[in-house]
């Protein structure tokens, strides 16, 4: 694989630039040493969001969901475990819209559990409802044409 990729970090907000044969290695962040691609969801803030939509060379699956919301707290395990099936070729993250109920605004977001597919700065397509990890994964190689 040759050339790099971006990938914003989810802790500091940074873009950092990461060759592509690396991404399996478990880049880090140049200025704060978060791990960049380890196959882990990564909570996010709005800003952070909307930045890793817009930077981020890697297709981006969010998980908008919300901590009194029963489907959502079962999907958890699952989008993890899809999270982890497909390290290092996306990128999972999460919010919380109830503490950033403008997201939802913004996005148009009507329920919860949702996921959101980006890539190259667009939503690529929604996914609504609690679903397991095999349905996840085939979801984002589908829509992300892995």
């Amino acid at each position: 694989m040759a050339g790099s990729v971006k990938l914003t970090c989810a802790r500091c907000g940074q873009v950092n630039r990461v060759p592509r044969d690396r991404l399996s290695a478990g880049p880090k962040c140049g200025t704060c040493g978060a791990k960049l691609a380890d196959g882990k969801v990564a909570e996010l803030e709005p800003a952070t969001l909307k930045k890793a939509i817009r930077n981020d060379d890697l297709p981006l699956i969010v998980d908008f969901w919300a901590p009194w919301c029963g489907p959502c707290r079962m999907m958890a395990p699952e989008f993890a475990r899809a999270a982890q099936a497909l390290a290092s070729e996306v990128r999972f993250a999460k919010i919380n819209t109830e503490d950033y109920p403008q997201v939802s605004a913004e996005r148009g977001i009507r329920g919860i559990p949702l996921l959101i597919l980006f890539h190259k700065g667009k939503e690529v397509d929604r996914l609504p409802g609690a679903r397991p990890a095999a349905e996840i994964e085939a979801f984002v190689r589908a829509q992300a044409k892995l």
